[in-house]
């Protein structure tokens, strides 16, 4: 195998392969089940466990990486217990230099948690994400277990006793089709809860049937013609769902709120790279690993001729340095459309995710995202907003004084101050910033 140079890159561990006690809707991932066959019980062996956490580590510490993230998802990983991961624990300090720093990430839908759990996850300072819709009609719309019932009752209980036992914590909210349409209730339930940190992930998973996921992604196979599932996002009210939010968050929450979608736009405003693959020019840095060691391209690419090999006969970093695994990630940026090569706005988004590239450009070009429309919507409303903050930051102040400037009137979607509401050159500055408006926001 021909391998390139060594790259920094990230695995999706799913130590319960594709199990769940969870049967929502929109799942992408629950027909992974399929690609084993034979399999009775997804759990990862005692083997391939320390020789993941054996060779990753020794991988990051060549890298000379300064803190050592090992991401667990699912499936639900917390099904394989909690001694289950006392033993991760375990193996990363046998395995880890003293001068290694190993942090841990757990994807959850946190039915399981209890006293016990949430008492682990602080000890061992475990970066939680856990994932919720919205209030209970929302939420309960797609996520229910497998017998149908609804599960926002147990999630909150487990959201609750990490917020308890002072578990870091985010929030992971899928937009579909139903949410997308109620963008305040959900971001201010989000806000009631204590939210600080949320990602918004928008869902769209092609179809033959109109009902169940296409077999492959980008792939249109004997000329079937693949529709969306119904509870996929549409562009245009996933980019009304962002503008709505934004204009909320801009005017209360900078600075208090982390809004990962917001805080990525901003950092590329700012000129600065991508730290989400979505956004990234190039990806193929966020590979997944089966339960069994088989590692693949991406989350999103669990397919089997997107399989990179097996980490108990491949290292894992041999694997993800692949010359294959750089044809992948390079061709985010290579197989662009000529419309989106030459789009004002290409930082903000480099296209996005390959896997939703499948809409035809304006002049019938293969590729366009099936999200263009959505963040060229947010984009153009956004743009002054996230251009005054970034004026802010270069100026030592922080981003959240835009909120005075806005609710102060003094700057409107122009990004101008207001002429008829401008002070004198002398005055104090209305941001609050303490120095004369000639030698702030006048300036």
């Amino acid at each position: 195998m021909k391998v390139m140079q060594d790259q920094p890159f990230q695995v999706m561990a799913k130590p319960i392969g594709p199990r769940c006690n969870l049967d929502c809707k929109y799942c992408y991932y629950l027909e992974k089940e399929k690609l084993y066959p034979e399999t009775k019980k997804f759990e990862m062996q005692p083997d391939v466990l320390e020789t993941y956490i054996r060779d990753f580590i020794a991988s990051q510490v060549r890298l000379k990486v300064p803190e050592i993230w090992f991401n667990w998802q699912g499936g639900e990983p917390t099904i394989l217990g909690l001694d289950y991961f006392r033993q991760i624990v375990a193996l990363q300090k046998r395995y880890a230099p003293e001068t290694a720093t190993i942090r841990n990430a757990l994807q959850t839908n946190g039915i399981l948690l209890d006293e016990e759990w949430a008492e682990f996850l602080k000890e061992n300072a475990f970066l939680v994400g856990i994932s919720i819709d919205g209030p209970q009609e929302i939420h309960d719309a797609f996520r229910y277990d497998k017998a149908g019932r609804a599960s926002f009752t147990s999630v909150m209980r487990g959201y609750e006793l990490l917020k308890s036992h002072g578990v870091e914590h985010n929030i992971l909210t899928v937009v579909h089709r139903e949410n997308a349409k109620r963008p305040l209730e959900v971001y201010r339930f989000l806000k009631e809860i204590g939210a600080e940190f949320i990602q918004f992930i928008p869902i769209v998973e092609r179809s033959a049937d109109g009902k169940t996921l296409a077999s492959a992604p980008q792939i249109d196979e004997d000329g079937v013609q693949y529709e969306v599932t119904p509870w996929s996002v549409l562009p245009r009210n996933y980019g009304t769902f962002l503008t709505t939010i934004f204009d909320e968050w801009v005017t209360q929450d900078v600075g208090s709120i982390f809004v990962q979608f917001f805080d990525m736009q901003l950092g590329l405003f700012m000129g600065q790279p991508a730290s989400l693959c979505v956004f990234a020019e190039t990806c193929g840095q966020g590979l997944a690993m089966e339960h069994n060691g088989d590692l693949y391209v991406c989350d999103h690419y669990v397919y089997p001729q997107f399989k990179l090999g097996n980490i108990t006969e491949t290292p894992v970093d041999v694997l993800a340095n692949s010359a294959l695994q750089k044809q992948f990630g390079d061709a985010k940026r290579d197989a662009l459309t000529e419309q989106c090569r030459t789009c004002d706005i290409r930082f903000a988004c480099n296209g996005g995710c390959p896997k939703h590239r499948f809409l035809k450009t304006k002049s019938g070009e293969p590729g366009l995202n099936y999200f263009c429309r959505s963040t060229t919507q947010f984009v153009k409303h956004a743009r002054p907003y996230l251009e005054t903050m970034v004026k802010l930051l270069q100026a030592g102040r922080p981003a959240s004084d835009i909120m005075r400037l806005i609710n102060s009137g003094q700057i409107c979607g122009g990004n101008r101050l207001k002429p008829a509401s401008a002070p004198s050159r002398n005055a104090p500055c209305p941001c609050g910033s303490g120095r004369k408006f000639k030698h702030c926001c006048g300036a």
